[in-house]
């Protein structure tokens, strides 16, 4: 039987200064804050990374990333380093939330940590760094939140698009709605935990 704690850090780049798309998982976490009835936000150093903000529960520590969004990958692998050193690594589990182009704008969905991340900069960086072979017994995952994406594909179009102001409605919908299916995709994730399943769940929660 499992004492399970979570690690979960959002991507982003760092608010209030950029309170656009790209930080929707910043969004998202502080509402998932409000949902567990988690301490206040506090800042923290963790390791030798930057200071960052944090809400420290009993089950789950909540950490938005500090650094700008392309450069996530340093700062979550000694975030991760830290919590390891600190509790049993059989006991821990790494969730990253993340802004996801691909669905629409407040859908979540769970995806198994090795997926492609789809030419999302952040992800790529964590991935390279944080490999699932070298903690055998933690468990990862990630936890997409949709933005949508305008009709071009082009890069500038994208880059504008994702690093666009958010407007109130959307950040209601993003820091008020999605937590509640993040919190649901973390009980599916515990739940494959606890029965040893490590297959894809990148399926739309329903």
């Amino acid at each position: 039987m499992i004492n399970p704690h979570f690690l979960i850090i959002s991507l982003g780049n760092p608010l209030p200064a950029y309170s656009t798309l790209h930080s929707a998982g910043h969004f998202a976490n502080r509402g998932l804050a409000q949902i567990f009835r988690q301490p206040e936000w506090r800042e923290r150093r963790l390791g030798r990374s930057k200071t960052c903000l944090v809400s420290q529960g009993p089950k789950y520590t909540l950490v938005q990333s500090p650094t700008l969004m392309n450069r996530s990958g340093d700062f979550a692998l000694g975030a991760w380093k830290d919590m390891c050193d600190k509790h049993d690594p059989a006991s821990l589990s790494l969730v990253i939330l993340h802004d996801e182009l691909e669905k629409k704008l407040g859908d979540v969905a769970l995806i198994h940590w090795t997926r492609s991340a789809r030419g999302h900069n952040g992800v790529k960086d964590v991935l390279k760094r944080i490999r699932m072979e070298y903690w055998p017994t933690s468990t990862f995952a990630r936890i997409s939140i949709g933005i949508g994406r305008p009709p071009e594909r082009d890069q500038d179009t994208v880059v504008r698009y994702v690093m666009k102001p958010v407007s109130p409605e959307t950040r209601g919908l993003l820091e008020d709605v999605a937590p509640f299916e993040v919190a649901r995709a973390l009980a599916k994730h515990e739940e494959n935990w606890r029965l040893g399943k490590q297959e894809d769940q990148s399926k739309r929660l329903d």
